[in-house]
């Protein structure tokens, strides 16, 4: 029975593993993205995240919490200046995994990991900095009463908008009510 055993070891002792993903989590930082196998990125997904998600407190504190996992300097550097600002306004979610198919060798399935906000593929959010995104709860007691006045100002809002249209449904009305008297004036003229 494997119960509670969420970890995934990787066949691997626990040393062998911290500096397996420490070691594949500064070469991703280092090139944004790298090829190994499925169960790897796996793994070094949940090892990488939360360091990325650190590195957006640019604290002295932070820094040394990151490197005590690196324990690459150069890493930390790339991770807390340019990786950072890239990933300031995402909640989550820094890493991609796309599955590559399998090895030649020995048949052991592939995939890319790499991060989000440096995809040149896609094209969206190249060479820009994201701000921090507004923070959402997701329950609150607060949150039914500021969603209530917020319908309350929208109804009042659209009421506004509403007879702006009818005033202009009733100029438009009256222009036409003048070209048709010049129009008739006209005719009356003519005749």
């Amino acid at each position: 029975m494997r119960h509670g055993d969420k970890i995934k070891n990787l066949s691997r002792t626990k040393a062998h593993r911290d500096a397996l993903l420490s070691n594949l989590s500064c070469q991703l930082i280092k090139h944004k993205r790298i090829v190994t196998t499925v169960a790897k990125a796996k793994a070094l997904r949940v090892f990488v995240e939360p360091l990325i998600t650190k590195s957006k407190e640019n604290t002295t504190h932070q820094r040394r919490i990151v490197f005590g996992y690196l324990q690459d300097k150069e890493a930390v550097k790339e991770l807390f200046d340019s990786v950072a600002g890239k990933v300031g306004g995402r909640p989550g979610g820094y890493t991609r995994i796309i599955k590559l198919g399998t090895r030649p060798g020995d048949a052991a399935e592939k995939a890319m990991i790499e991060l989000v906000d440096f995809n040149e593929i896609y094209g969206k959010g190249i060479g820009e900095d994201k701000a921090a995104g507004k923070r959402t709860r997701r329950r609150g007691s607060g949150s039914t009463k500021k969603k209530a006045e917020a319908g309350v100002e929208t109804k009042v809002e659209n009421e506004a908008e509403v007879k702006t249209e009818a005033e202009v449904k009733t100029e438009v009305e009256v222009e036409t009510a003048k070209v048709e008297d010049a129009a008739s004036d006209a005719d009356a003229e003519k005749a």
